[in-house]
């Protein structure tokens, strides 16, 4: 198999030249792009980047919705030999401006003029970045060209068609291939730097388990900054012949999936409980025979889903029904939602409610959840579609090994794991150690078939639903700079957006009632319950995370009425927040602050 990822698309380029290898809405249908002509625009766009000055080793930042131009700049970035730096579209100018000065990113594309405006917003005279625009404005500003003008230099560019050819060999599979920037605990974003052979062991291990052939069809939802779908939906998809179908986002994914009837998809857990949702009301909505129909059909699977979870043959009593109930109403069921196709779902980035899995393969729809980090580009485990325990990530990839530390931490190791953080190596030191092991910093166990089951999180690192991660000590750190604010836990593991408990400074709040004339009861429970009082943290909370991204801010919170305590184990001696400890005492506000019932 080839070494590099220049390699892997040369190949498939040419062993599927003819093949849909991308395809993306134009006038309001999928038009599909071979992987013939993907190949030739990725030429050109190389080209036109050596024209621009990009170089072997250069850093090229790309900040975009997922569609074809993602591919055809991220491809091109590699064959010269450069280094491509992915960054959520997200972020905020500060958040961007850090990892621009850090990489030391020159030359910046981005999809259109919304995020061209925060680009140069977030760069200075003092930063020299040149910016591509994949969807320019009528007026482009000093600096900045055109996506389709780049493609245009290639006719005059000093790198030839041969030289192009010469420079995508020379790659080999130790070259930096990407610095992907992820959120660590102190605030600042550490560089995770990972090498052709890094993503290319990934992928061979993964193709493994993940059969794609030329005859798959995948609808890429999450963001190819994510290094799961970077890796898993389109490096491992476009090296197999496969054809990957851009999604328009979350409001239209299921009109997208019912256009395109996909044969594998990659998402997060906040997703598959959103279609059990809905599969769940329109089955509530059934009566009579249907309702009845659904219920048997429902029984049998969950039936025939047992069986194949403990990996057995489900008996010949539970097959028959089972083939009764797909001709009568399953089939029907996923037709209806266009999965008609599939083969089978793969979840990452966050830990999948086993309830939603045993829900959705009792309706035939496999759920394959899996585990890995950033660090390990990214898969480390996962289960497989005749090979799976509902509750754990799977076994481990070939070539990766997996072992519990004395203290309960997943240790990995293999050719998947990163070169280390970019100009941190104390960091990397701490990450790996002297043989090798990545230092997850989760806590796990593995049963006695293999099966590595994620119990816990060493790190306080929150991963919403949606797979971002989120680092709460510099927000709860923000919050506290407030007056009004004496201490803020930040939540949200597992949960689709950001939320906090907040302690008010009583005394503060009174002064500032009484100097606005209120007249609010005496006592702290009073004070914690005043509109008005929401109101001004309100207010507090937006004025201080007004430069964090889009998902890091605090969409809900609640209000305590006394502080956390050491004696009460909610702090270290040394006053740290025992996060796990707050949200069992205070149950019930997490439950209301997320709407749960």
């Amino acid at each position: 198999m080839p070494g590099t990822l220049t390699e892997l698309f040369q190949r498939a380029a040419a062993e599927h030249a003819q093949c849909a290898a991308l395809q993306h809405k134009v006038d309001g249908e999928y038009r599909s792009i071979t992987y013939a002509a993907l190949a030739r625009r990725v030429m050109r766009f190389a080209r036109g980047l050596a024209a621009l000055g990009v170089e072997a080793g250069d850093r090229v930042a790309i900040i975009a919705e997922n569609r074809p131009e993602w591919a055809v700049a991220d491809l091109a970035t590699l064959a010269l030999g450069a280094v491509n730096v992915p960054l959520f579209t997200s972020l905020s100018p500060a958040q961007i401006r850090y990892i621009l000065d850090h990489s030391g990113a020159r030359l910046v594309i981005v999809s259109n003029a919304s995020l061209l405006r925060t680009v140069l917003q977030a760069t200075s005279d003092d930063v020299d970045v040149r910016v591509v625009v994949m969807d320019p404005p009528a007026s482009l500003p000093d600096g900045a060209v055109a996506f389709d003008a780049v493609l245009e230099l290639a006719d005059g560019s000093p790198l030839t068609e041969e030289g192009y050819h010469a420079a995508w060999v020379q790659v080999v599979p130790d070259q930096l291939a990407s610095i992907v920037y992820t959120s660590g605990t102190t605030g600042e974003p550490k560089g995770v730097m990972l090498t052709h052979a890094n993503f290319v062991s990934n992928v061979r291990a993964a193709h493994e388990v993940l059969r794609f052939t030329r005859r798959d069809v995948l609808v890429s939802f999450l963001p190819l900054s994510h290094v799961l779908e970077r890796m898993a939906a389109y490096y491992l998809a476009l090296s197999w012949g496969a054809c990957v179908a851009y999604s328009e986002g979350p409001r239209h994914l299921r009109d997208n999936i019912l256009e395109v009837r996909p044969t594998m998809m990659l998402l997060v857990p906040r997703v598959y409980e959103v279609f059990q949702e809905g599969i769940e009301a329109r089955m509530a909505k059934l009566e009579g025979l249907p309702r009845r129909l659904y219920e048997w059909s429902f029984r049998v699977g969950r039936a025939r889903a047992t069986a194949l979870n403990e990996g057995r043959i489900p008996s010949l009593g539970v097959a028959v029904q089972w083939a009764v109930a797909k001709l009568l109403f399953i089939r029907k069921l996923h037709a209806a939602m266009g999965l008609d196709r599939l083969r089978y779902f793969v979840c990452g980035g966050a830990a999948l409610p086993p309830e939603t899995a045993w829900f959705m393969l009792s309706l035939g729809l496999n759920i394959l959840e899996g585990y890995g980090l950033t660090e390990s580009s990214p898969v480390i485990s996962v289960n497989r579609p005749k090979q799976f325990r509902i509750g754990t990530v799977g076994l481990p990839l070939k070539g990766v090994e997996v072992r519990i530390s004395e203290a309960g931490e997943i240790l990995a190791r293999g050719p998947n794991v990163m070169r280390g953080y970019y100009r941190r190596p104390e960091d990397t030191a701490e990450a790996i150690d002297a043989d090798g092991w990545l230092h997850t910093g989760d806590m796990g166990s593995l049963d006695e078939h293999g099966f590595l089951r994620v119990t816990d999180r060493l790190k306080s690192l929150i991963v919403l639903a949606n797979g971002k991660n989120v680092a709460p000590q510099p927000i709860e750190n923000a919050l506290q700079a407030s007056p009004y604010i004496a201490q803020a836990v930040v939540l949200g593991d597992g949960r689709p957006t950001v939320g906090a408990l907040i302690v008010p400074a009583f005394d503060s709040l009174r002064r500032w009632a009484e100097g606005c004339g209120l007249e609010i009861p005496d006592g702290n429970g009073a004070l914690a319950a005043s509109p008005h009082v929401r109101k001004l943290l309100r207010e507090e909370i937006d004025r201080l995370t007004k430069d964090l991204a889009d998902y890091e801010r605090i969409r809900r919170f609640q209000v305590l009425d006394h502080e956390l305590t050491p004696e009460a184990g909610e702090l270290t001696p040394t006053l740290k927040t025992r996060r796990g400890v707050v949200a069992e005492h205070y149950a019930d506000e997490v439950r209301a602050l997320y709407g749960d019932a």
